[in-house]
């Protein structure tokens, strides 16, 4: 019961029969998954009195939130053995991969273990005094697993293909051989939670060592001490080392594999893997096999591509060949550029639903006379703009005559979507414009949204006959907007797509130009959010809304003119 605090209790009691007969891997694993438990709970606790939970496992130890409810003493004697490198730093040496099989002593896992119990003795005294109740944070959840599901299925011949790699590749040193096997056999046996703790920290030491191979540096691997900081993913993945000199290991990686562990370690909107798996935050019970597969796949190919002999014939091995091209090929999911070419696709996908709006009994002879005079500048605008856009399509993507709003089709932004943007150490100004885009297009998606929504309700009120007349007229004008609205939306993802496509060339422009370009996309930004406050059920302005397009129209139009857009750099 001294275990329920840590919502980990099942976990925590099978470490009582490891520690009766500990072998190969056991301690080490079982010493990360309670350091992984434990923080996730201390965490819980530190909310009790606290507000913003500490994202270092150092500095949540060293709280005096934590000191008040469990004391300094204890406090203390939990930093010396996983919260500062100036201790044992346990919980650091095993998830950065510097400790070996059976190099930490059982003693000190059966410690932390008994200072858990007394942690959950003391924290129910605590909750008795203060009459609290200790509330767990929910779990990482992971809602994009198809995305993380880049490797097909991994067979058992490849797995077998794996263990014998393994043995044969440069960078495994033969010390760690057996935390390898054992995630191997925890994939096997389903455990992958299990599979993923062992394998991210081999993988970190793995690239360590190819890290300080290609930059001339030895003495960096074996770097674990309190006067020196470690070399762990982040100053592997770097454009640059410490001292300013390019960082070889991206070259030798190359980029699709520097996107793969961009995305699956580093992006914020991707699944943070190591982060959320070795803070506590992800269910060890309910890891997802997705994810296990797409990391034990992509390390298989590592060990295929740095194999100390028969490079060639392990080229060619059948089973590992769908694995290399699945990781020759990879695009990143999760860098900002890419989660804006996503939401690009999904809100054109959104205000193509539109057309398909339920239609009122002779709506079109009631709004007709309106729309003329109303709707007619925004129309001859939007041609005029688009006229100008055309030109600065790609030379591939051809386009028939027609219309802007039936020629931007959900297949032309699919096949711009498609082309090829370097996304790997962008500077900042090509991440600050990036920002921007994405936000004009989650107004977009927004107004569509609404838009939608208000259309749909306001149709079953007709029918129902329970609008008034006021309200009727409002929903007329609504529709007789949204036909205008349709074709500016597409030109402005367009126009966002076609900027995505040359963004790189951002760098180009001087300070000021920047700062214009920038202050341009920002006065595009407004538009759209008055356009979200404007189509709101409450507020329900569709003439504004109109007049709104038709000033945002023109601005485009001039700043197209000057010209100042990146496509037109790029042209």
């Amino acid at each position: 019961m001294w275990f329920q605090w840590t919502r980990c209790s099942e976990i925590f009691l099978e470490m009582f029969d490891i520690l009766k007969c500990p072998r190969g891997t056991a301690i080490e694993l079982s010493l990360m998954k309670l350091t992984s438990c434990l923080e996730q709970a201390l965490g819980d606790v530190f909310l009790l009195i606290g507000k913003d939970c500490p994202f270092l496992l150092r500095d949540l130890l060293a709280s005096w939130e934590l000191s008040t409810i469990f004391g300094q003493s204890v406090m203390d004697v939990l930093r010396v053995f996983i919260g500062s490198p100036d201790g044992l730093n346990l919980r650091n040496i095993l998830w950065h991969g510097f400790a070996s099989p059976e190099e930490i002593p059982p003693k000190y896992f059966s410690m932390l273990l008994l200072l858990t119990v007394g942690l959950g003795q003391l924290l129910k005294n605590y909750l008795l005094q203060t009459q609290s109740d200790l509330v767990h944070r929910p779990y990482v959840s992971f809602t994009n697993l198809k995305e993380l599901h880049v490797f097909p299925d991994l067979s058992h011949e490849q797995l077998s293909l794996a263990e014998e790699l393994v043995v044969k590749s440069s960078i495994v040193l033969r010390t760690v051989l057996p935390f390898w096997i054992t995630a191997l056999t925890s994939f096997r046996q389903h455990r992958y939670a299990e599979c993923v703790m062992l394998l991210l920290p081999q993988l970190e030491s793995g690239l360590r060592l190819l890290f300080t191979t290609v930059n001339n540096c030895p003495s960096r691997l074996i770097t674990a001490e309190s006067s020196s900081l470690y070399t762990t993913f982040d100053e592997m993945l770097a454009k640059q080392l410490s001292n300013e000199e390019v960082n070889k290991l991206p070259l030798v990686l190359g980029d699709s594999a520097m996107e793969f562990l961009w995305d699956f370690l580093n992006h914020q909107e991707g699944p943070r893997i190591r982060d959320h798996l070795s803070h506590g935050e992800i269910s060890l019970n309910d890891f997802p096999k997705e994810i296990a597969n797409s990391l034990l796949a992509f390390s298989v190919t590592l060990l295929g591509r740095f194999s100390k002999d028969k490079i060639a014939d392990i080229k060619e091995d059948a089973f590992l060949r769908p694995l290399a091209s699945c990781a020759n090929n990879y695009c990143s999911q999760f860098h900002p550029i890419a989660q804006l070419k996503k939401q690009v696709l999904q809100c054109v996908k959104s205000i193509n639903l539109w057309s398909g709006l339920p239609v009122v009994p002779n709506e079109q002879e009631m709004t007709g006379s309106e729309e003329d005079s109303a709707a007619t500048p925004c129309i001859v605008m939007i041609a005029d703009v688009f006229s100008l856009v055309q030109v600065y399509l790609p030379q591939d993507v051809k386009l028939p005559d027609g219309s802007a709003n039936s020629l931007i089709t959900e297949m032309l932004m699919m096949e711009l979507c498609r082309k090829p943007v370097r996304i790997l150490f962008c500077p900042r100004s090509v991440l600050e414009v990036t920002v921007v885009l994405r936000q004009i297009c989650a107004q977009c998606h927004q107004v569509s949204r609404q838009v939608i929504s208000t259309c749909e309700t306001r149709y079953k009120q007709w029918i129902n006959k329970s609008l008034r007349s006021r309200q009727r007229h409002n929903y007329l004008r609504l529709r007789r907007s949204i036909k205008c609205l349709s074709p500016v939306f597409k030109l402005i993802l367009i126009l966002i797509t076609l900027e995505l496509i040359s963004i790189c060339t951002v760098c180009d422009k001087n300070p000021t130009e920047y700062q214009q370009y920038l202050k341009f996309l920002k006065s595009i930004l407004q538009f759209t959010e008055n356009l979200v406050t404007y189509t709101s059920l409450e507020k329900n302005k569709w003439d504004e809304t109109l007049k709104l397009t038709h000033k945002a129209l023109i601005k485009i139009r001039t700043f197209l003119e000057k010209p100042q857009m990146l496509m037109q750099l790029a042209k």
